[in-house]
């Protein structure tokens, strides 16, 4: 039996075997555009300021698996003219500042996340089930878990795992994931869990994992 190879399309992340790789078989992204913290995908619009979100965003083109690496296209940043020496202060407090506020790291309030950033402060337009979500934790009332048959693939949210599991044979040291959060400050990419940082997107998404634990469908955002 052929061993499994692993897919290096973004968005993708798959096993794949060179005799079972049919058309169609790979969901996956384009390049990644980042400005001002907003994060985009250059190939469907599709944006999003939380960086666990964005790589959530399902695939819009589809092909055949591959293990060589895409080429990440450098969109040229037309020169600006020169701005007058007007320094914008920073936010005096965490709760004030927009880059702690989302959860990033932050060089002028230091590398601590407030717990209030388990919310996001934007609002996305909220689908039935976040309704849903809510009105059980306002409520008081603990969300029944969803039962899964043991032999069911599932596909692994930890960060930097996406795997695809079966829940029989999961275990401690099943999963190869960051406990994060990622970090993305002054142009720089990376990890906050192991303190490893690039500057290029796709050495950003190599950056191999630095824990272990079991394989989660169900992971926090």
């Amino acid at each position: 039996m052929a061993n499994p190879l692993r897919c290096q399309r973004i968005g993708c992340n798959a096993t794949f075997t060179e005799d079972d790789n049919p058309e169609d078989s790979c969901t996956y992204h384009e390049s990644p555009l980042f400005h001002d913290g907003m994060k985009e995908w250059s190939c469907c619009k599709k944006r999003s300021h939380d960086f666990t979100l964005f790589l959530e965003i399902p695939g819009c083109k589809t092909g055949k698996h591959t293990t060589e690496k895409p080429v990440i296209a450098k969109k040229a940043t037309p020169a600006a003219p020169p701005k007058q020496a007007i320094k914008t202060p920073s936010p005096s407090t965490k709760e004030s500042c927009p880059r702690c506020r989302q959860g990033f790291f932050c060089s002028d309030h230091g590398s601590q996340v407030k717990a209030m950033n388990t919310k996001p402060s934007y609002q996305p337009q909220s689908t039935t089930s976040e309704k849903v979500d809510l009105d059980l934790k306002e409520s008081g009332k603990t969300p029944v878990k969803k039962i899964v048959d043991i032999h069911q693939p599932q596909i692994c949210k930890n960060k930097g795992c996406g795997q695809t599991f079966k829940e029989i044979d999961n275990h401690e040291t099943a999963c190869n994931y960051h406990p994060g959060p990622a970090v993305f400050h002054d142009r720089m990419r990376g990890w906050k869990c192991c303190d490893v940082h690039v500057k290029e997107f796709d050495e950003f998404m190599g950056i191999p994992p630095c824990a272990k634990g079991w394989h989660d469908a169900e992971a926090a955002s």
